[in-house]
């Protein structure tokens, strides 16, 4: 019978091996030592509502005369962003910190109380080394996206709501070193070989 040998699903062996399934992790100074990542040490925050990752190349394409569509080899990559937009339900002073580049210190005012103030200036300690986040797919095998630096561009928003956590959307975009070509964003997608026992 014609079209006897089309599947009517694209379904095969491995597809559960590459499903990405729940909200993941999100993690501050994410580093792969010896044989292992450090995954319970950098822990950043409990979050609700998952979070969202995003890397984004940009293109510009050439315009020549005569041609009135998209041709392959005239198009160039001028340029890329990526961003983690997390939503964290621990709202600790870190945080806090990091959402409002601000500067944390006693107060002065209200005793027994930490405060954090507004900051005119960025600081090398505003951009985050290593924040990860970790998926895993239903077989339980992680796939993780690291950001060498980051910042929050977001800014904090709080909404409060009678029987509801107050969890902020907070931004986080990915930039480059000072010492690099400042061409390429630093960010790594890491995922267990095919060779790689299960749960690595």
């Amino acid at each position: 019978m014609l079209g006897s040998e089309i599947k009517s699903s694209g379904i095969t062996p491995d597809t559960p091996k590459n499903i990405l399934l729940g909200a993941g992790t999100i993690h501050k100074g994410l580093k792969f030592s010896g044989s292992s990542w450090n995954f319970e040490e950098s822990l950043f925050s409990a979050t609700s509502g998952g979070g969202k990752v995003s890397i984004v190349p940009e293109f510009m394409n050439v315009d020549v005369d005569g041609a009135l569509v998209k041709v392959k080899g005239l198009t160039a990559k001028v340029g890329e962003t990526a961003s983690m937009e997390l939503n964290p339900i621990e709202l600790t002073p870190e945080v806090l910190k990091m959402a409002v580049i601000g500067t944390s210190k006693e107060s002065e005012v209200a005793i027994g109380y930490d405060e954090i103030r507004s900051r005119a200036r960025l600081e090398e300690g505003d951009y985050i080394e290593n924040l990860g986040y970790i998926g895993k797919t239903m077989g339980g095998r992680p796939i993780v996206i690291i950001f060498d630096y980051a910042i929050c561009t977001s800014g904090l928003e709080l909404e409060g709501k009678n029987k509801e956590a107050a969890v902020p959307k907070l931004t986080f975009e990915c930039v480059a070193d000072t010492t690099s070509e400042a061409d390429t964003l630093p960010w790594h997608i890491y995922y267990p070989s095919a060779s790689a026992p299960a749960g690595k």
